[in-house]
């Protein structure tokens, strides 16, 4: 998949780059749903908590929906569900709107005979011929898919959504068990000790 210089060479977008470290077709997905949420939900950037963010992969989209939505692990409102989809749903704590946005079936997926030219490709067999055919067959494919927008890659629908408790602050306590500090509320009782969930597994 090819992307538009017109997409990579947006302020916003090299932001979410320069944060990524570079360029690739999981931060353009991840740029995209991140568009396409903000929008659905009439929302700006989170500040603080504003917006919640429960994705339910860890790949490198997660890192341009950080940078454009302000949903960040660090804050607590980027939620990690791992499932394995390109799929993310976004909340609004102002509005309690909700929507989730999934990658459609088979959106990346390349027609056989462009498969077969990118193996000869990959295997040092191709001649430049087939290369420019490839090339051309990738290029065109990429353009009428970015051409069609955000909604050719994704099924946008509204949801309800129950929204997570804001991030909890909490005393650290030593476990008894490594003697290291630990959030209370992350701490087990095991034995009458109050352990961290390593020491507990041990």
């Amino acid at each position: 998949m090819i992307i538009p210089e017109e997409i990579v060479n947006k302020s916003d977008y090299k932001a979410c780059a320069d944060f990524h470290g570079h360029v690739c077709m999981g931060l353009t997905l991840g740029y995209m749903a991140a568009h396409l949420a903000m929008r659905h939900l009439k929302e700006k950037r989170a500040l603080d908590e504003e917006l919640i963010c429960i994705t339910e992969t860890d790949a490198c989209c997660c890192d341009a929906i950080q940078v454009l939505t302000g949903c960040t692990f660090g804050k607590g409102n980027l939620l990690y569900r791992d499932i394995g989809k390109m799929a993310f749903t976004f909340g609004s704590r102002s509005t309690g709107v909700g929507v989730r946005i999934a990658m459609r079936p088979g959106v990346m997926d390349a027609p056989a005979h462009e498969i077969a030219l990118a193996e000869k490709i990959r295997s040092g067999g191709a001649d430049s011929d087939e290369i420019k055919t490839y090339e051309h067959l990738a290029e065109s494919r990429s353009k009428k898919l970015f051409d069609d927008g955000p909604e050719a890659f994704f099924i946008v629908e509204d949801t309800d959504i129950s929204l997570p408790a804001k991030a909890q602050m909490a005393p650290s306590h030593l476990c008894d068990g490594c003697h290291e500090p630990v959030m209370m509320t992350k701490l087990e009782e095991f034995n009458e000790k109050k352990l961290c969930r390593d020491c507990l597994q041990k």
